[in-house]
């Protein structure tokens, strides 16, 4: 029984480490659910892809995530299932079409994805438990969304809605 403290205080140690949101992480709280995100680390690959991908934009009189149908006025309630539609919009319909000839701009948009990846499973398990629903005020707005991408050829579209990307970011932390 001697290695006994030591077991306990590695085993407890662990579990503290797991629950514990890494460097740069912060927890986002999204009605019911709670996601741990690396908003650091997002926001850099961003930031550093952010000229170019903008730059790509031949189309500046439409805004896909923008007025009138900003994100800023969804309701609390319906922050889980808004935000888990856009994260599956980014991961489904715009990452997967966004691919330029820049190695250095693909890996950060791989980056960047894949974080979505991991949030979006993440909160799709906490709305899967607690049973999250979307107003029909949000759903209006995401389909909005949906239209403004439809508009547009589906690179075009892809492009822009990354160069947006920002916008759902700052809604995020400003929730």
């Amino acid at each position: 029984m001697r290695g006994s403290p030591l077991l306990l205080f590695l085993f407890s140690t662990s579990c503290w480490v797991n629950l514990v949101p890494t460097a740069g992480d912060k927890i986002f709280h999204f009605g019911a659910c709670r996601v741990s995100m690396s908003m650091t680390e997002i926001r850099a690959s961003f930031t550093a892809i952010k000229a170019n991908i903008q730059s790509r934009d031949s189309i500046r009189t439409l805004s896909i995530l923008s007025h009138p149908h900003s994100l800023h006025k969804v309701k609390s309630s319906d922050r889980c299932c808004i935000t888990h539609h856009l994260f599956t919009f980014y991961v489904d319909k715009v990452f997967k079409h966004c691919r330029t000839e820049d190695s250095f701009v693909n890996r950060k948009i791989s980056s960047i994805a894949n974080s979505f990846l991991s949030a979006r499973r993440k909160l799709g398990q906490c709305r899967e438990q607690n049973n999250c629903v979307c107003g029909e005020e949000s759903m209006e707005k995401f389909k909005q969304i949906l239209a403004n991408y439809e508009g547009l050829n589906v690179t075009s579209a892809a492009m822009k809605s990354l160069g947006e990307l920002d916008i759902f970011l700052d809604w995020m932390e400003k929730s």
